[in-house]
């Protein structure tokens, strides 16, 4: 019987190649894999759980992992879009597994996380793009861990009119939503996607829950310059969006998006005083910057940013 396997890119058959450039010496990570990461590994695969951390070849995932920490990707492992950063598999969907919110909660407290982030697939093929699921999987997280925070990285909702409302009824405590690049590369970058939605839909996060943490992330090394992520960073603060993470962008095979340039430790460490400057409550800017690495210690920073803000407004 033959097996036919369906295609991880599709839609990046047609493109053309280039060379995926040797990784400078900053960015290389020891592989890390302890008795706990085959434990979390285990527990995934027990619960019948997808992860961003595999989907999307992240180089953190043996340092989170032997921390017993990882990130849920829900509803699915295939998403509807194709960007052409993006290295999560892209296609028609199956439909959504009503008992995954509650696994996802068994998961969590097993791991023992205090704080949890759940992203997913965009699913353009749902009238409401999913939202519904992603409350659902807020409330079964809280239900069978009710001291564990809840920080969901959503797709975008265009065109599902007012979608987004109910992961904001839900309350997540960090609604994250990545911007990923600059304005003038969202058509080779993010084809799928609109600039200025995903920033009307972390403004409208906070209009909804003003003590909401928001929270949003960009890629380096697509195209992008110094003044065009000034610019991206004002029209996040002007969106009163709490924290950023800027991250070095890898190219995931020869059929992604080129990388343009490796961006050094000291330009991260400009763009993170940058970012301070304008106001930001917290920012993580390193070349291995991903919007859930270390995101636990990076929600405790934020509440104690805020709380020095208010206090010194007294």
């Amino acid at each position: 019987m033959t097996v036919q396997l369906r295609p991880r890119h599709p839609e990046k058959a047609k493109r053309p190649e280039s060379i995926v450039p040797r990784k400078p010496q900053w960015i290389r990570k020891k592989k890390i894999e302890s008795a706990e990461y085959y434990e979390t590994r285990r527990l995934m695969r027990d619960h019948d759980l997808s992860t961003v951390c595999e989907e999307a070849s992240c180089p953190n995932i043996g340092e989170c992992w032997s921390k017993r920490h990882a990130t849920m990707m829900i509803m699915g492992e295939v998403c509807t879009r194709g960007c052409s950063f993006c290295n999560v598999m892209t296609g028609r969907p199956d439909a959504l597994d009503a008992f995954e919110p509650g696994r996802v909660a068994q998961a969590v407290k097993k791991l023992g996380l205090r704080h949890v982030v759940i992203t997913s697939v965009d699913r353009d093929d749902l009238a409401d793009g999913g939202a519904a699921h992603i409350a659902q999987t807020i409330r079964a997280v809280r239900h069978q861990n009710p001291e564990t925070t809840v920080e969901v990285l959503t797709p975008d909702f265009l065109g599902k009119g007012a979608a987004a409302q109910v992961v904001f009824d839900a309350a997540p405590d960090v609604f994250n939503h990545n911007l990923e690049t600059v304005p003038h590369l969202y058509a080779r970058v993010r084809p799928g996607a609109r600039y200025y939605t995903s920033l009307r839909l972390l403004d409208d996060a906070k209009r909804a829950n003003p003590a909401l943490f928001t929270k949003s992330g960009l890629m380096v090394g697509l195209g992008e310059t110094l003044s065009d992520l000034r610019q991206v960073m004002d029209d996040l603060r002007a969106a009163d969006v709490d924290f950023l993470t800027v991250g070095q962008y890898l190219q995931p095979t020869p059929k992604h998006h080129s990388i343009d340039r490796f961006w050094s430790p000291e330009e991260f460490e400009q763009i993170e005083q940058i970012a301070r400057n304008k106001g930001f409550l917290g920012v993580s800017a390193t070349p291995l910057t991903r919007s859930s690495f270390h995101a636990d210690e990076d929600f405790a920073a934020l509440k104690q940013s805020r709380d020095r803000s208010l206090a010194a407004r007294v």
